[in-house]
């Protein structure tokens, strides 16, 4: 199956994720990072599922991915919440994935992260807005699973920048701070001092997600369409791309909407392959290579990509990647 774009690292596929991950070699995949449709009560117009049925849905996918993953390989996992039909009361879904995945398909939870998103608006309307009985929803779940209890991983990739309090210590650490028993019994001695670049992060990632006039929503503004509904970003994926891979290894999303991920993944020196099986979302996402593109050439990729043909993207420049991906 020829790919609807390519570039120098990677490759979008417009397709059912299911059929075309069956075509990757079994073991070759370092990383698929991925937020697959959330099971929401309200239908959006990227397609997600019912909640009685998105768990077995899910399923099917999670099988395959395992089977694709190197050894050492990470499936990375960002899902919403959701409320039950009519009522007030969280669904469970989204706690019952990692309970599935690991006893019916073996993988283990590596860690479970949230992502806080302080720009996120009040929902749900009903509960939060109109009737204000409950706070707003600003937290999603994301999953690490990994194939054994020893996946590739790399704190010190991701490590955070220095609190000001944590910098005047290193500054001057005799005078800042007295090595002590603290009560819960820890014994904090010297090498709390010593500068290692940055603080390790919490699996708490406080991302705004704010872009407004990046280079996929200009292009999407130049050509006349509308951006993908359901974006995260960057610094989402690349937390987890520097944290669990290396340069020259493979990240696979297989719901890549508007191909954040994919972007990401160029940008750190990774190869990629993203699955989407909307051609218009996946026409619209090559634009986030297309930096140095006139409105003329995004307008003639968009059409040829909408066409079946298959464009290179390589002869292109794009944007460097953020710096800081964790606060």
């Amino acid at each position: 199956m020829r790919p609807a774009y390519m570039t120098q690292q990677g490759e979008a596929f417009c397709g059912d994720a299911i059929e075309l991950l069956a075509k990757c070699n079994d073991n070759s995949v370092n990383l698929v990072f991925t937020s697959p449709p959330f099971a929401l009560q309200r239908k959006k117009e990227y397609g997600n599922r019912d909640q009685h049925e998105y768990i077995d849905w899910l399923l099917q996918f999670a099988a395959i991915v395992f089977r694709k993953l190197k050894d050492d390989g990470s499936f990375v996992l960002d899902l919403g919440g959701a409320y039950q039909k009519g009522v007030p009361a969280r669904s469970l879904y989204n706690f019952r994935i990692p309970i599935r995945f690991c006893d019916d398909i073996g993988f283990f939870l590596a860690e479970d992260f949230y992502w806080y998103n302080p720009s996120k608006l009040p929902s749900p309307i009903e509960w939060v807005n109109k009737r204000k009985l409950r706070a707003k929803d600003s937290v999603n779940t994301v999953w690490w699973f990994s194939k054994t209890e020893w996946p590739k991983a790399d704190v010190t990739n991701v490590l955070a920048p220095y609190s000001d309090r944590m910098k005047r210590l290193l500054k001057d650490p005799d005078a800042f701070y007295s090595p002590k028993l603290r009560p819960s019994g820890h014994d904090i001695g010297t090498g709390f001092g010593k500068d290692n670049g940055g603080a390790i992060p919490s699996n708490l990632l406080q991302i705004p997600n704010t872009d407004s006039n990046g280079v996929y929503l200009r292009g999407c503004k130049s050509v006349g369409v509308k951006g993908h509904p359901a974006r995260f970003p960057a610094k989402l994926p690349e937390f987890f791309i520097k944290f669990l891979t290396d340069p020259g290894d493979l990240v696979v999303d297989i719901f890549a909407g508007s191909n954040t991920t994919g972007e990401a993944a160029q940008a750190l020196n990774r190869r990629w392959l993203a699955f989407e099986l909307v051609r218009e979302y996946l026409a619209a996402s090559a634009f986030r290579f297309m930096d140095s593109a006139t409105d003329q050439e995004l307008a003639s990729v968009h059409n040829q990509i909408l066409a079946g043909k298959t464009v290179n993207l390589s002869k292109f420049q794009m944007r460097l990647p953020l710096n800081d991906v964790a606060e």
